[in-house]
């Protein structure tokens, strides 16, 4: 059974849950998977997911895990960890195929605030079975190896960073070998994502807000409002908790020039999860000098893609002008000597309620080729937001 708890997802999952109940309880969302390596599958490949999903009927909230997310998340109310202990993964929901290629067609429609909590198990089962019908092994002292030296970097030259990588991992017992190394050997690990891992080693779990925060609100209020309103209304529910700000859903330069001066004072930082990083270090330094605000006493977060030299690259690059750390993800967990998946699942669709009529998401990416969504959407969007 490759997931077996329901803390073995993202502390953002939870974050962006809650915050869906506390403002929009009637909206709904579907969830689509996409493979960027058009990787053909066969039927037992099919089948074999199909048995995996099945089984998260049998995954719910123990009473400790509550205890410890209760305690340990200050931010999010025990009502919602009550309600988390009654919630069921439901593999009706679940529409799982083959296209005429062979090409995994995966959708899940339900309440936003549900539907959200699919995402992470559905993509590490996927990566996971993937690994074993292509009859990948990995060794864990070789995944100890791999992993000396970048604890080493991080460790020699203070780098801190957290640990991002459970929906691409190679297998769930490659990820925990990395984290019992991480917390017996890295000093500048300032925890993890994933809130089981976290309550079972004794780490911070890690986290604030995905994409789909900002795609939920540009398909309902329109992509010029999307960032400033998502972020208002973040503050809204957590009220200067959980205070980094993701920074490229409809490019950067978009984020950049509706960020308010409220807003920046208020947010500690900044994400950057796609695009030219050094770029961007230059353009949010000059934003919050622009705003009249120190950029030393805020905080951007790495995670687009990274491995630790480029980290380090990064980390210089910073040094004196503004705090950075890092979120790293497949180069900790699915660093095995194969090539990972490149795989994701997005919000493609919401409504605010039953009675309305469905509104297509997108996302615009800092890198080329990484755009989200049909083309007419697509071009309407940087139409709309005057992006050439």
């Amino acid at each position: 059974m490759i997931i077996q708890n329901i803390l073995d997802t993202d502390l953002y999952k939870f974050t962006t849950s809650y915050a869906y109940i506390k403002l929009f309880p009637y909206a709904e969302g579907t969830f689509t998977f996409q493979d960027r390596d058009q990787t053909v599958y066969s039927e037992d490949f099919l089948k074999a997911v199909k048995k995996e999903i099945e089984k998260l009927r049998e995954v719910k909230l123990t009473s400790e895990e509550q205890e410890f997310m209760t305690h340990h998340c200050r931010f999010l109310p025990p009502v919602y960890w009550e309600w988390l202990a009654s919630f069921r993964f439901n593999p009706e929901k679940i529409i799982l195929e083959l296209d005429a290629e062979g090409h995994l067609q995966m959708e899940v429609t339900d309440l936003l605030y549900k539907v959200t909590l699919y995402e992470v198990p559905l993509l590490a089962i996927i990566s996971e079975v993937k690994n074993k019908f292509e009859h990948k092994s990995v060794d864990m002292d070789t995944v100890r190896e791999k992993l000396a030296p970048k604890i080493a970097l991080s460790n020699d030259n203070a780098l801190p960073f957290s640990e991002f990588g459970t929906r691409r991992r190679f297998s769930k017992e490659v990820h925990e070998t990395v984290i019992k190394e991480l917390k017996k050997q890295a000093r500048y690990c300032t925890g993890t994502s994933n809130c089981y891992l976290a309550m079972k080693y004794n780490m911070r779990p890690m986290g604030t807000h995905p994409h789909e925060w900002f795609m939920f609100h540009g398909a309902q209020f329109g992509y010029k409002h999307a960032n400033y309103m998502a972020l208002e209304n973040w503050v809204n529910v957590y009220d200067g908790d959980l205070g980094t700000a993701l920074s490229d859903t409809y490019t950067s330069d978009s984020f950049l020039s509706n960020f308010s001066r409220k807003q920046a004072k208020l947010f500690d930082g900044v994400r950057c999860d796609s695009g030219d990083e050094f770029q961007f270090v230059d353009q949010l330094i000059s934003r919050y000098q622009e705003l009249g605000i120190d950029p030393t006493t805020k905080t951007i977060i790495f995670s687009n893609a990274l491995d630790f030299p480029k980290a380090l690259e990064l980390f210089r690059y910073c040094e004196g002008r503004i705090r950075c750390s890092f979120g790293i993800g497949t180069n900790l967990t699915n660093d095995t000597g194969y090539q990972p998946s490149n795989i994701v699942m997005k919000l493609s669709r919401c409504r605010m309620n039953a009675n309305q009529q469905w509104r297509e998401c997108i996302k615009l990416s800092d890198d080329l080729g990484k755009h989200m969504g049909s083309i007419t959407e697509v071009e309407a969007c940087m139409h709309e937001l005057r992006i050439s």
